[in-house]
């Protein structure tokens, strides 16, 4: 099974940018939907966006569109989630996610379809 493994979290102050990686090891991420989640203290996990493995398809939850990004570069087995205009509401635990769906599936913003998961990387925004 995939592993993955989260980094570039920290701390930004409102309006400033961030770019998480989420490095894959065993197994390529080519074979996979990739999905970024993020939970707050004290809030259920949430979709932020996730990108299909074959077309690269991505998808973003309507309160990151047109401030995030997510890319994968095959090269590197990774998979970023550039933040940009940072808000203090977009503070928490950062997760990326593998969901080694069928061939052809869409990704999914349901953290259910999920399988494999890193163990994430806190990023807080100050206002």
């Amino acid at each position: 099974q995939v592993q993955l493994v989260e980094s570039g979290g920290g701390l930004v102050q409102s309006g400033g940018s961030l770019r998480l990686s989420c490095a894959a090891s065993r197994l390529p991420l080519k074979y996979y939907n990739i999905g970024w989640f993020r939970q707050a203290p004290g809030k259920e996990r949430e979709g932020v966006s996730c990108i299909s493995r074959r077309d690269d398809t991505t998808l973003y939850q309507d309160s990151v569109k047109g401030r995030f990004a997510i890319s994968r570069d095959s090269s590197k087995n990774t998979v970023y989630l550039q933040m940009n205009n940072l808000k203090p509401e977009d503070t928490g635990v950062y997760y990326c996610a593998a969901d080694g769906a069928t061939y052809g599936t869409t990704c999914s913003s349901s953290s259910a379809e999920y399988e494999q998961w890193g163990q994430g990387t806190q990023v807080t925004v100050s206002s």
